[in-house]
């Protein structure tokens, strides 16, 4: 059972748990691509720069060793000379170095094994004899290094030497000191390590600066990404005008791709941005503009319903056969007004999805002779032009849908150009296109509305009278005929010049 007190001890205890953990875990955040770099390149120098140390130590002490080597056979061939004088017999090692003084580091002993062996060393001060202790520490100390002798004396330092023999005995000792050696390997180890440090952290400076300097396109993708991200794109106009910096954004380095990668993104979304508002403000047009065509209609069906029930109501039957009569003719006229806009409608839509096409050999310079025929009976008071060749030209399409293209040109001409405006209609071939043109000499199109003369419900007459034009649908219905066909259809126009051209491949590339 758990008393009060160790629940009192227990939950302190866990509380250290939870943070060192948590402490743990701030320690233990993942390294940034800046420092895994740094250490990965100070890491991978510092180890070859200590191979390269090791190994040039190596070399150097050895090549040293071998140089003291052949400075001690050379000492001891000449201390072999020297000793084999009669002035020179039966004196001590310090007699022998006074009367015939070495270069500094010298050793000589004499007499060994002897009854009363000596030694002296030459340094920069003079003779030094060996006393008793280091003469002992010379017994102890004499070793064979790889068949070299090597002694070590207390406050003269290690020293090289080679024995002198005779007759099987070891005479005498000559040596040189290891000082030099010993100085040189030390002073190359101190520079060596004093520049591998200081090499390390310039190296690591400038590795940090480099690098740093190679991300900053990266750190400006992510600033401009973060503040992109805090836009607010969901609805209304939206521009986003955040951008990589130019020299963050070079393409011809590899991180300033990434840059150059993102503002492409940016400026395509912004496009789409634009489009998707663009369309939005269509859609709320196109619904504006449908309402506005299907009330008018609606609106005269009602009143004359109404204006029929009253007339029912009424006692004289004449005038109500009449009153209603007429009624139902002006009923019947706006059903067949709201049918041809319902049926425009439809056509658009069913062509935006690929369908209403039925391909075969349609001879175009035909359509346009029958076309031409219908308008001049409806248009008397235009003059009416065909130019046309001798040889028909005839293209893969639908017949029914190419006659309304022209159709709808020819109607468009003959609604928006004055009286004695002369249209001229020309088919021909270019290339394995067909061409059809519709010009007149009219007074043109407002350079305003030529941006969006082939949109729905684009007119000139925004009071949309009837008698200055239809519902707006024609062009947008022959462009869209047209791009089904995989053509293309433009107008060109300036006062008392206008043309409108459509062009069309002979066969279209997919009639599926």
């Amino acid at each position: 059972m758990t008393t009060e007190t160790d629940a009192a001890i227990d939950t302190p205890v866990e509380a250290q748990i939870g943070t060192k953990a948590a402490k743990k875990a701030r320690v233990r955040r993942p390294w940034t691509l800046q420092r895994k770099l740094i250490a990965t390149v100070v890491s991978i120098t510092s180890f070859i720069l200590v191979l390269v140390a090791v190994a040039t130590s190596a070399i150097l002490a050895q090549v040293l060793e071998s140089q003291l080597n052949e400075n001690v056979e050379s000492a001891a061939h000449r201390a072999a000379v020297m000793l084999s004088s009669p002035a020179l017999s039966g004196k001590t090692a310090e007699q022998v170095l006074t009367e015939q003084p070495q270069l500094p580091g010298y050793f000589l002993a004499l007499d060994v094994p002897p009854d009363d062996p000596n030694a002296a060393v030459m340094t920069a001060d003079g003779v030094v004899a060996l006393t008793d202790a280091q003469m002992q520490q010379i017994r102890s100390s004499l070793r064979d290094q790889r068949g070299q002798l090597v002694v070590t004396i207390d406050d003269l330092g290690s020293y090289r030497v080679e024995a002198l023999t005779s007759g099987g005995a070891v005479v005498a000792l000559v040596g040189l000191s290891r000082d030099d050696v010993t100085a040189t390997m030390t002073r190359m180890l101190t520079t060596i390590a004093l520049l591998t440090v200081g090499g390390l952290i310039l190296l690591a400076v400038a590795t940090a600066w480099i690098i740093r300097a190679g991300l900053a396109p990266l750190r400006a993708v992510a600033d401009t990404a973060d503040r992109v991200s805090n836009l607010k794109l969901d609805q209304g106009d939206v521009s986003i005008t955040e951008r990589v910096p130019d020299p963050q954004a070079d393409p011809r380095t590899e991180v300033g791709r990434v840059g150059s990668a993102l503002n492409s993104l940016l400026d395509h979304v912004d496009e789409s941005l634009a489009a998707r508002q663009r369309n939005e403000e269509r859609m709320r047009a196109f619904v504006a503009d449908a309402s506005h065509e299907l009330r008018t209609p609606l609106a005269s069906i009602r009143g004359y319903s109404e204006l029929s029930l009253k007339a029912l109501g009424r006692d004289h039957a004449a005038a109500t056969i009449d009153t209603t009569e007429s009624s139902l003719e002006r009923i019947q006229a706006q059903s067949l007004r709201m049918t041809s806009l319902v049926e425009d409608l439809l056509l658009l839509a069913r062509l935006d999805e690929g369908q209403e096409l039925v391909y075969g050999s349609v001879d175009l310079t035909r359509l346009a002779i029958d076309a031409l025929g219908d308008i001049r009976t409806t248009g008397p008071e235009h003059e009416w032009v065909l130019d046309v060749g001798e040889e028909p030209v005839t293209i893969a399409g639908d017949a029914g849908r190419l006659q309304q293209v022209i159709t709808n040109l020819l109607a468009n001409a003959r609604t928006h150009t004055p009286a004695g405006t002369v249209v001229t209609v020309r088919v021909a071939r270019d290339g394995a296109d067909a061409v059809l043109t519709v010009h007149d000499d009219g007074p043109g199109v407002d350079p305003a509305l030529q941006g969006e003369l082939f949109e729905r419900f684009s007119r000139g007459d925004r009071s949309r009278a009837r008698q200055t034009g239809g519902t707006g649908l024609g062009l947008s219905i022959a462009r869209a005929i047209v791009d089904a066909h995989g053509g293309s259809i433009r107008v060109d126009s300036v006062p008392g010049d206008t043309t409108f051209e459509v062009r069309l491949p002979a066969r279209p590339a997919d009639t599926a």
